[in-house]
């Protein structure tokens, strides 16, 4: 099993280029089985998670071909199988972006329930209610969702909560589905916009993506298209406080800034210094880092995904900082990690308190989930001493060649076996 080995100290320098987005290529890769038609996927990240979509899609009778210039061409005419079974789905939550698709073109389906990260229940009832308003029949046995349908028709569905992939799977479902469905309490990232776009040039009829009510009028069948994937916003963000970690100065490129918002500003306000461009934008990091509360939201909030970095960051801060956690309740395993590093860090139910300035040493750590991975490898470059990151296969389901790119800057970083 791979390692990470790091020796902290050094103030990272350079640019990085930031890779498609994980949360937006596999939503992406499931919307290909509404159609048989060809469908090209451009910026594609090469992580685990993309591989064991691919390898889904192919176990259920896809062709998937790999291109130039990370595209890949998938064609879903062949699908014979309707499954996707535990031993393919297991790793990953975004697994179930699946059943959507599958009910709406083929009208049935049986996947496995979700694994993924450890951070949560994050349970799939609120996708299942908004299949069944639809038109759907959905039995949970043995570990398995058992849809089908006579065919999926409109409907109004609120959600309880926001939930990202809720939003995506009866976004999907719905474009094939006979009338109009409404989405209310929809999530907003980007990421579910950019799928609504690939959805409009497959022919899908989709207004109010971005907000929070998207409506979409089914329709009878949709085509092939070329599709761009969005820049990773959390990959962005995470060179953002690598920087800021290290006192270093990265231009950070081939990203929207926009989509960083909040985390932009968060940095801002604790003193990071940062110039915004169009495509990218320039980080440098300073001596003093103020120590600044922060509460994770829905976006266009602070992210739950950057929460972790964002404790390793404050690690150095001037004095307390408090790290409410409001979207998942178990997302603060990288915390008892940080201790091992000397942090000086608290968890009370769904906060963090953390006491800044006390120095960073090297530790044999252990990544809990992606984030937390982030996490680590942010505080072991601003760690003095050696630090071995175990369990590093959570971070190659979400970030290309993390080491290397940081490398790259002048991190002294490898991985080892």
């Amino acid at each position: 099993m791979d390692k990470i080995r790091i020796i902290g100290g050094k103030e990272l320098r350079g640019n990085v280029e930031i890779s498609g987005a994980k949360n937006a290529a596999l939503p992406a890769m499931a919307a290909t089985l509404l159609t048989p038609e060809n469908v090209w996927l451009e910026n594609l990240p090469y992580v685990r998670d993309i591989m064991t979509t691919r390898a889904l899609l192919e176990s259920m009778g896809a062709h998937v071909e790999t291109l130039e210039n990370e595209t890949m061409m998938f064609k879903a005419a062949g699908i014979g199988e309707l499954e996707a079974p535990y031993e393919l789905v297991k790793t990953m939550r975004a697994s179930v972006l699946v059943l959507g698709p599958m009910l709406a073109r083929f009208k049935k389906a049986r996947v496995s329930l979700p694994g993924g990260c450890a951070i949560g229940a994050r349970p799939i009832n609120l996708h299942l209610q908004g299949l069944e308003k639809m038109g759907a029949k959905c039995d949970v046995s043995h570990g398995y969702v058992e849809a089908s349908t006579a065919g999926l028709h409109g409907a109004y569905i609120q959600f309880d909560t926001v939930t990202v992939t809720g939003t995506e799977n009866l976004m999907m479902a719905a474009v094939l589905a006979g009338g109009e469905t409404m989405l209310d309490n929809a999530a907003c990232e980007p990421e579910v916009e950019n799928l609504a776009d690939m959805l409009r040039a497959m022919g899908a009829r989709i207004e109010g993506d971005g907000t929070r009510t998207i409506r979409i009028r089914g329709v009878k069948k949709l085509k092939g298209c070329r599709h761009r994937i969005i820049p990773d916003r959390i990959e962005a963000g995470t060179f953002a406080i690598a920087a800021a970690i290290t006192r270093g100065d990265i231009e950070i490129a081939n990203c929207n800034p926009k989509h960083l918002a909040s985390v932009l500003s968060q940095l801002s306000l604790v003193g990071v210094e940062i110039s915004i461009g169009e495509t990218g934008f320039r980080v440098r990091g300073h001596a003093d880092i103020s120590s600044k509360n922060v509460t994770t939201y829905p976006y266009p909030a602070f992210p739950t995904d950057m929460q972790a970095q964002y404790m390793a960051l404050m690690t150095r801060g001037d004095g307390t900082s408090i790290i409410t956690e409001t979207i998942f309740e178990n997302r603060f395993m990288h915390a008892l990690e940080l201790i091992r590093m000397g942090a000086d860090i608290t968890v009370e139910g769904r906060q963090a308190i953390v006491h800044g300035g006390r120095p960073l040493t090297g530790a044999n750590v252990q990544a809990s989930d992606l984030r937390a991975s982030a996490s680590l490898v942010l505080a072991g470059l601003a760690a003095e001493g050696e630090t071995i990151i175990d369990r590093v296969y959570h971070l190659d389901r979400g970030y290309v060649r993390i080491e290397e790119k940081l490398a790259g800057l002048g991190a002294e970083i490898e991985r080892i076996s």
